[in-house]
């Protein structure tokens, strides 16, 4: 496995396409019908040739040449306009959230070599640099009042740089009796960092299959395993929260605790893409992210795709922390040593259920658009 991504690519895996690229290109570049239509033909042949499904690739491209026909961008002037449009249109019609449209006349296409090639020592040093910068991904590990463990990933970074972090902050709350792992703001990554943390919560010895990834382009397809790891694992009951935010990495971490019965899904259905893309140039300045693989879960043969990760416990996202913190200190009251550790617990479940500091001190951003 490369270590490294062409970064536009890691920018379309770790969020969705509405907020994964800053445009440096004119705010209302001009654009008339001639090269709208060469738009949708380029889309077209380029969803014949590389969309994961054929089938609906076909569909695809001649539903949007029947609405350049009839007119139904006929008002739109801009490129920007156009491109969002566009994306719409396909997301809608191919019913996949993954896919994406953008102007960018300046946009830097990976090469052949840049996709092949290992990286070079320069290329792994930067972005282990990006990814220390960026904690891991690792936003707060926790210890709670009630000796319940919490840890907030946002995004999963290439395996090779987080696998050491993902075991620190694991041994961190090894020694607490449930743990609440917040993906309500990650916004996804490499899936080899998720089989890696999905690693640390079964037995030694207990191996599991976590996913599978088909490729078009290769008609081949990778599996993704649990590994067997040196490090402590973490046995105890697991919740984990989801938002509508909760995106592509994030969601398989959540789809793979939920299929592997080994967690409690809390929070809201996840954005629901599923199909990671890689882009092909239209002309005219526009950039199509269009999927040549698909994941297939072992267990579902299926995957969350469009439809989103749906929770076992499905609250606002915002509630998310607040339910499961309640619902952990509940069933732990019960298994306390002696009447002083029951009291505590008692004491901290009144707390949380008041909304005194905890809803306060976790309460989730919804600011993502």
């Amino acid at each position: 496995m490369h270590l490294l991504r062409p970064i536009a690519v890691c920018l379309l895996l770790l969020g969705p396409m509405t907020t994964a690229f800053v445009q440096a290109s004119p705010p209302t570049a001009p654009i008339d019908a001639a090269e709208k239509r060469a738009v949708v033909e380029a889309l077209g042949k380029q969803m014949n040739a590389k969309y994961v499904f054929p089938v609906v690739a076909a569909k695809v491209a001649v539903a949007l040449a029947a609405k350049d026909l009839q007119g139904e961008y006929k008002q739109i002037h801009t490129a920007q306009a156009f491109a969002k449009a566009l994306s719409t249109d396909v997301r809608a019609l191919a019913q996949d959230r993954h896919f994406g449209v953008l102007y960018d006349p300046n946009f830097k296409f990976p090469s052949a070599n840049d996709l092949l090639l290992p990286p070079t020592t320069e290329q792994v040093a930067e972005a282990r640099k990006e990814t220390v910068r960026d904690g891991f991904g690792i936003a707060r590990v926790e210890r709670l009042p009630g000796n319940v463990g919490y840890l907030d990933i946002r995004n999963f970074g290439s395996a090779e740089f987080v696998g050491a972090a993902y075991a620190s902050a694991i041994d961190l709350v090894s020694g607490t009796d449930a743990l609440i792992l917040d993906l309500r703001q990650n916004d996804g990554g490499d899936a080899h960092a998720v089989a890696y943390l999905l690693s640390f919560f079964f037995p030694v010895g207990d191996s599991r299959h976590l996913n599978d990834m088909y490729s078009r382009g290769t008609d081949s397809t990778q599996q993704y395993w649990t590994i067997p790891l040196p490090d402590a694992r973490y046995t105890r009951p697991v919740y984990v929260l989801t938002s509508a935010y909760t995106f592509s990495g994030g969601e398989e971490c959540a789809y793979d605790f939920q299929t592997q019965k080994r967690a409690t899904l809390v929070g809201e259905v996840t954005y629901g893409g599923a199909n990671p893309p890689t882009p092909a140039s239209l002309g005219y300045g526009f950039v199509a992210f269009v999927a040549n693989d698909r994941p297939i879960n072992p267990i579902t043969k299926t995957n969350w795709g469009n439809v989103g990760v749906r929770p076992d416990i499905a609250v606002p996202a915002a509630d998310a922390m607040k339910t499961a913190y309640v619902a952990i200190l509940k069933t732990l009251i019960p298994k306390a040593k002696d009447d002083h550790e029951r009291d505590d617990l008692k004491a901290t479940l009144a707390r949380v259920a008041k909304d005194e500091s905890e809803k306060l001190h976790y309460a989730y951003i919804s600011t993502q658009e």
